[in-house]
């Protein structure tokens, strides 16, 4: 099949509506049903079926898809192999990063990177580390930031660590947390950052807090915070020291040591060799360093 028959099959296949699938693809329904009808006979076999619900696949059609998906992949990771060997970057530089540090750190990196290699096109996705993961496993970003501990085999480097701090407008220690009836102001983030504070809250308190707010976005739980509405366990990185809040740092309960929180770079090593890849690894690893040195953190596990 030619490109355009395997990108075809593949707006039919996720589209699963053929009005959609020509709108993405911009052909009109009658000249997409006609090159789906040529792309059929050319296979001799049906690959979807129409029904009320849209387009389903048949069995012949999901194999012939997924192949569409991957040939589509290799394609442009072999043009991208190639743009890497001129001396020139330029690119596609695919980027999957933990919403933390895609709101607060990251936009500084891009900022310099766009500036000194401006022939780049970047394509950047955030979510949470567990979803950065999936997207470097089916290669849909070249690199990935990710947050607080994690088990990668390829290659992974320490960019920072910030601490975490208990933020409000009233509260000004720990110990105020056993006797307030402020409510505890959360944010949905990924299992280990949330195991973490719970570990934390289980050794220095006994009960859970009597009252939570649960928000979808750190943002916005920093804004109840110091906006008076309660108080919030922050990394520092979403801190711009600005804010009129109290600022507490939360101490392992044993050891009093500080909690922290990770940041890392991780890939698979053949992306690192893409100059677009290296480029953007050299300005993350400088930025990383000017930062760690300026809120005097210890740059070695």
């Amino acid at each position: 099949m030619s490109m355009t028959e395997l990108e075809i099959i593949k707006a039919l296949a996720e589209e699963r509506n053929m009005r959609k699938a020509a709108e993405r693809l911009f052909l009109s329904q009658p000249a997409l049903s006609q090159r789906l009808q040529s792309i059929e006979k050319e296979w001799g076999t049906s690959l979807f079926i129409r029904s009320q619900k849209g387009l389903q696949p048949t069995p012949a059609g999901e194999i012939i898809a997924a192949y569409a998906r991957e040939a589509i992949v290799k394609r442009k990771e072999t043009f991208e192999l190639v743009a890497s060997m001129v001396d020139q970057v330029h690119g596609t530089l695919k980027i999957a990063c933990a919403s933390i540090v895609g709101q607060t750190w990251l936009p500084l990196v891009l900022k310099e990177f766009i500036e000194l290699y401006p022939d780049v096109e970047i394509s950047l996705m955030t979510g949470w580390s567990s979803e950065i993961v999936k997207a470097l496993n089916e290669r849909e970003a070249h690199v990935g930031i990710v947050r607080g501990q994690l088990d990668w085999q390829s290659r992974k480097t320490h960019l920072f660590r910030d601490q975490l701090y208990l933020v409000d407008r009233e509260i000004t220690s720990i110990e105020e947390l056993k006797e307030t009836n402020r409510p505890f102001v959360q944010f949905k983030s990924d299992s280990n950052y949330y195991r973490e504070i719970q570990l934390w809250w289980q050794r220095h308190f006994a009960q859970k807090p009597e009252r939570q707010i649960t928000v979808d976005q750190i943002e916005t739980c920093k804004q109840l915070a110091i906006n008076g509405i309660g108080y919030a366990i922050l990394p520092a990185i979403t801190l711009t020291g600005d804010e009129a809040v109290h600022k507490i740092p939360l101490l392992n309960h044993e050891e009093e040591f500080e909690l922290t929180r990770d940041t890392w770079l991780i890939g698979y090593e053949s992306a690192f060799e893409l100059k677009q890849v290296s480029a953007f690894t050299e300005i993350v690893q400088s930025h990383a360093q000017k930062l760690q040195a300026a809120n005097h953190l210890p740059w070695i596990l």
